[in-house]
This record gives C-alpha cells, sequence and structure tokens, in this order.
C-alpha cells in the first residue's frame, strides 16, 4: 500500500496478525535458505531427496521480507512513502517486484503491491498467479488486497500492521470475507519491527523537513533545501506515528 493512515507508534509497531514463530534480524536465514525455497513441500527438500532438511518457511519468508525492506528504502530515496514488495512463485521464483511509485508516476493505483503484481502478470502472460505468495512491508490496503484476490494469490505476508487503512485485520478482515470466490491466506507480523521503524524514520523526517522549511520562512531566509518534495508535505500521507 502506498501510504498508511495511521494510529500511534504502538499500534504500527505490533503486529495485525502473529506470524507463526518468532521474526529475527532482517538478515536472519536459518539453516542458510535462499529465495527459491518457498514452494518446497513441507518436511521435505524441493527435491525430495531423502534424509534431506526440511524447508524452514519462517527463514524463507524472512528472507523475501527482507529485500521488500531493500525496495521501500528505495522508495525512500525517490521521495515515496516506504513501501516494498516481492511476488514469489509456488516454486520459488521471484516473479516481479515492486515500490512505492505514485508520486513520481502520477498514479494513485501505484502501491508497492500492485507494481509488483503488473510486473509480475507481465512477465508470466497471465492476470492470474495461482501458488504464489506475495511479501509487503505494510499491511495491504482494500484496493492492493482485492487485485491480489483477483490475481488468485496463495498468500499474502505483511510487515507492519496498519490500523487505518489496512484490510488485512487493521480496519476490517476483508480475506476472511466468506463470500468471496477466492480464499487468500494473509499472515503478519514478518520483520514487524523492521518495517515499522522504516516508517517512522520517512515521517519523522518528513516532519523535521517541513518544520525547518516554515521557520526558514518566518525568518525571511526562504524555503531553503527540500527534503521530500512538495507533494509529500503538509499531510499528503498520514503519519502511522502521528
Amino acid at each position: 500500500m502506498a501510504g498508511p493512515g495511521k494510529g500511534g507508534d504502538a499500534q504500527i509497531g505490533s503486529a495485525a496478525k502473529a506470524h507463526a514463530g518468532s521474526q529475527s534480524g532482517a538478515g536472519a536465514l536459518a539453516g542458510g535458505h535462499a529465495g527459491g525455497l518457498a514452494g518446497g513441500p513441507a518436511g521435505g527438500h524441493p527435491g525430495g531427496l531423502p534424509g534431506a532438511l526440511p524447508v524452514d518457511h519462517a527463514a524463507v519468508d524472512r528472507h523475501h521480507m527482507a529485500r521488500a525492506l531493500v525496495l521501500a528504502r528505495q522508495a525512500w530515496d525517490r521521495g515515496e512513502v516506504p513501501v516494498g514488495a516481492v511476488l514469489v512463485a509456488a516454486d520459488g521464483r521471484v516473479l516481479g517486484e515492486g515500490s512505492n511509485r505514485p508520486i513520481g508516476n502520477s498514479d494513485p493505483t501505484a502501491h508497492a503491491e500492485i507494481v509488483a503484481l503488473r510486473t509480475a502478470c507481465t512477465a508470466v502472460g497471465n492476470y492470474r498467479l495461482p501458488g504464489a505468495t506475495l511479501y509487503v512491508t505494510l499491511e495491504p490496503c482494500a484496493m492492493c488486497m482485492g487485485a491480489m484476490l483477483h490475481t488468485r494469490l496463495a498468500r499474502v505476508v505483511f510487515g507492519a500492521p496498519d490500523p487505518k487503512t489496512g484490510v488485512c485485520g487493521g480496519t476490517i478482515d476483508l480475506p476472511a470475507v466468506a463470500q468471496l470466490n477466492h480464499q487468500t491466506v494473509v499472515e503478519g507480523g514478518v520483520l514487524a519491527a523492521e518495517c515499522a521503524d522504516l516508517l517512522r524514520a520517512f515521517f519523522r523526517a518528513r516532519r523535521d523537513a517541513v518544520k525547518a522549511r516554515r521557520l526558514a520562512e518566518r525568518e525571511g531566509a526562504g524555503a531553503g533545501p527540500q527534503v521530500v518534495p512538495d507533494a509529500l508535505t503538509d499531510g499528503e500521507a498520514t503519519d502511522p506515528a502521528a
């Protein structure tokens, strides 16, 4: 989702839905698993070799979420709210990646999840991606979750909760609506602290930049250097920590 309309620090720092097992640091990969194991069968090596170690699915989730955090930081570098997403096929291939681009693209739909979905669907040549998992650093909004349901994703894994615009438990639980013609499993809380800290830092920097600009204007020194583009000042996106 592009920009959270959020509540307080305590809300964004705690997962809306606890991910199975505790989540360690962003770079942790238990057992040395790399990406590409997300689709491995439970209890065995993807190739089914006798005696192979079970796939550590929690480690795989952390691995892909860590990549989504890298993409989120790239969004910050462009002046966008830092949200990143990675779309992984059932066999573990990364099909698409995305980070927020609504400001740069002048496109209100260019949330990280939508960018990743468009990239993946174009690459595959199909608007449906059954069995795939999407990792995103922030709980999806209604638009993004709706698109993921239409894409027939198997799983959605998010980092920080969004108690103001998230629809996977934050405001409503859209994926749990029984009348929907597709059910997608949603899990939250993977690297939640890292994801929330990044958002807090971004909005803190934005507030500081706005304060500095206004102070400079009051002192007659002009606007001064801009840390963030004007499109993000004065409440374009609501601070999750406010």
